[in-house]
C-alpha cells in the first residue's frame, strides 16, 4: 500500500475517528487537507503535524484530484460534499479508508460494543506498546500511549488495533484475526430500526470471520451464536457460568477512602492467579480490562507480561476524566457518557470518588432519536446522583424538527419520577447551567458533566474560573 503523493480531503476532519485517519495518511506520506466547523485538540494536533485544516465548511476548500473522505455526520447538503460531486471526485466513507489502512498490516484485532470499545482499544494498543510490539492504532478517543497523547498511531509491529463501530454498520467493512465484543445493547435507533434482534445479527456477522473471538460472558445471546472453538469470554467473579479458560476478576477493590485510588483485582486464567492494578476506577473498567487482556492472549501474544503494564494505562480523554477543581471548592469531573448503561456507570463511578460529599450531575442528551427512546432509563440512570441538571437535547446529525415534542425535558421529567424528592433541575442551555452551578456547587461536592456533546465545556469553564 503507498499513499505517497496521493491526495486526500477529510471533511469533518477534526473528529475522533477522522483525525486519526488524517495523522496516520499523512505520516504515510499522502497530501491531507480537511475541514471541521470548530476548533479542537484534534484539529491543533493536525496543524502541529503539518496537515491544513480549515475552519469551516465552504466548497472552495475542496482540492482539484482529491479523493474526499467523509463521515455519517456529514449530509449530502454540506458544500464540500456538493463540491465533489460536482467535480466528479472519488467519494469515500471514513470506514473505506479505515479499512483500507487496516487490510495494509497482517493482523488485525477490533473492538466492538456498546459500551468500553473505545477504553478497550486504547488499553491494548498500551499494552502491546509497553510490551514492545509497537502496534498501529485507531482509537475514538485521546489516549498516553508510547509517550504520546494522540488517537491513532502507524507503528512498525505487524499488529493494528482498530475501534470498531456499530453505530452506522461501518464494523462490518472489518476482517479481523480477533474480534472483541465488549458487550451489546440497543443504542443507535436509527441505524437499528429492527432492534435488538437486528443488532446481534449484525454482531454474529462482525466476528464470524474471525479467528478468534473474546466476548464478556454476561452476553449469553452473542455466545450461542458464536463458534465455542474460537470463543474466549472473560467476566468478574459471580458472573454465571465461570470456567477455568475464561479471563475472570476476583477481590475486586476499589477504595472509597482513597478518593484518588484506582482498583485492584487478581486475574485468574487457567489456575494461575495474578494480582493487576488500574488506576482508573469502576468496574465497568475491569471487565475492559479483561476484555483487552483476553484479546491479546487470542491473538497469540502474551497477556502475562500485558498483565503488568495495566497500572501504567491513564484512561481515555472524556472517560471519567478529573478536570481539576472549580472556585467553589468542588471537584469536577467530564465523562463522555451517553447510554443510560454508561451513565448508571460513570455515576457508581462518581459516588465511590465522592466519599462523603454530593454528586452533581450534570447531564446533556445525545440525540433527539436516542432520547425518545431511552428517556426513562436516562432517568433511573440520574437518580443516583444527589443533584441532576439536565441540559437540552444535543442533535449532532439530527433535526429538532424531525422529532416534534423531543427534548431534554423528557429527560429531567423522568429523574424526577424515578426517585421523588430528588433536586432536579431544567437547565436547557450552557449559561443557564452555568447559573445554576454558581448557587448549587459547594466545597466537598464532585461535580460531573456527561454527554457525548459539548457538555465538557462546562467542566473546563469551572475549572477555568469562568462562570
Amino acid at each position: 500500500m503507498s499513499f505517497s503523493g496521493r491526495k486526500l480531503h477529510l471533511i469533518g476532519i477534526g473528529g475522533a475517528g477522522m483525525s486519526g485517519l488524517a495523522l496516520v495518511a499523512h505520516g504515510l506520506g499522502a497530501e491531507v487537507s480537511g475541514s471541521d466547523r470548530a476548533e479542537s485538540s484534534y484539529t491543533e494536533r493536525l496543524a502541529t503535524a503539518g496537515v491544513r485544516v480549515a475552519i469551516g465548511h465552504d466548497a472552495a476548500n475542496v482540492p482539484e484530484q482529491a479523493d474526499i473522505v467523509y463521515s455519517t455526520a456529514i449530509g449530502e447538503d454540506n458544500p464540500e460534499f456538493m463540491r465533489a460531486r460536482e467535480l466528479g471526485l472519488k467519494l469515500l466513507h471514513r470506514s473505506d479508508l479505515l479499512s483500507e489502512l487496516v487490510s495494509a498490516k497482517p493482523r488485525c484485532i477490533a473492538v466492538a460494543g456498546t459500551h468500553g470499545k473505545t477504553t478497550t482499544t486504547a488499553m491494548i494498543a498500551h499494552m502491546l506498546s509497553e510490551i514492545g510490539a509497537d502496534p498501529s492504532f485507531f482509537v475514538g478517543g485521546e489516549v498516553a500511549v508510547g509517550g504520546r497523547v494522540t488517537n491513532a498511531h502507524w507503528g512498525d509491529g505487524d499488529v493494528v488495533v482498530v475501534e470498531a463501530d456499530e453505530s452506522d454498520r461501518s464494523f462490518l467493512k472489518l476482517s479481523p484475526e480477533v474480534a472483541v465484543v465488549t458487550n451489546v445493547e440497543l443504542d443507535h435507533h436509527g441505524t437499528w430500526g429492527g432492534g435488538l434482534d437486528e443488532l446481534l445479527g449484525a454482531f454474529t456477522e462482525f466476528v464470524a470471520p474471525a479467528r478468534r473471538t473474546v466476548v464478556w460472558r454476561g452476553q449469553s445471546r452473542l455466545i450461542e451464536l458464536t463458534d465455542a472453538e474460537r470463543l474466549r469470554r472473560f467476566g468478574i467473579e459471580g458472573d454465571d457460568g465461570a470456567r477455568p479458560e475464561d479471563f475472570t476478576a476476583y477481590d475486586v477493590q476499589t477504595p472509597v477512602d482513597e478518593p484518588a485510588a484506582g482498583t485492584r483485582f487478581t486475574l485468574l486464567h487457567e489456575g494461575a492467579s495474578t494480582p493487576a492494578g488500574l488506576s482508573v476506577r469502576g468496574d465497568h473498567n475491569v471487565l475492559n480490562a479483561l476484555a483487552a487482556l483476553a484479546a491479546i492472549d487470542a491473538a497469540g501474544l502474551n497477556h502475562e507480561r500485558a498483565v503488568a503494564s495495566l497500572a501504567g494505562f491513564r484512561g481515555v480523554a472524556r472517560r471519567f476524566e478529573p478536570l481539576g477543581v472549580s472556585a467553589h471548592g468542588g471537584r469536577v469531573y467530564d465523562d463522555y457518557a451517553h447510554h443510560p448503561t454508561e451513565v448508571r456507570a460513570a455515576l457508581m463511578t462518581a459516588r465511590g470518588a465522592a466519599k462523603d460529599g454530593r454528586v452533581i450531575a450534570v447531564f446533556q442528551p445525545h440525540l433527539f432519536s436516542r432520547t425518545a427512546s431511552l428517556a426513562r432509563d436516562f432517568g433511573y440512570a440520574l437518580a443516583l446522583a444527589d443533584v441532576a441538571i439536565v441540559m437540552d437535547v444535543y442533535p449532532a446529525r439530527e433535526a429538532a424538527a424531525d422529532f416534534p415534542g423531543v427534548s431534554g425535558w423528557m429527560v429531567a421529567t423522568a429523574t424526577a419520577d424515578a426517585r421523588p424528592g430528588m433536586r432536579v433541575l431544567w437547565q436547557p442551555g450552557h449559561d443557564d447551567v452555568a447559573a445554576a452551578l454558581d448557587r448549587e456547587l459547594r466545597e466537598g461536592d464532585l461535580c460531573i458533566t456527561i454527554g457525548a456533546g459539548d457538555v465538557t465545556r462546562v467542566g473546563h469553564s469551572l475549572v477555568e474560573g469562568r462562570p
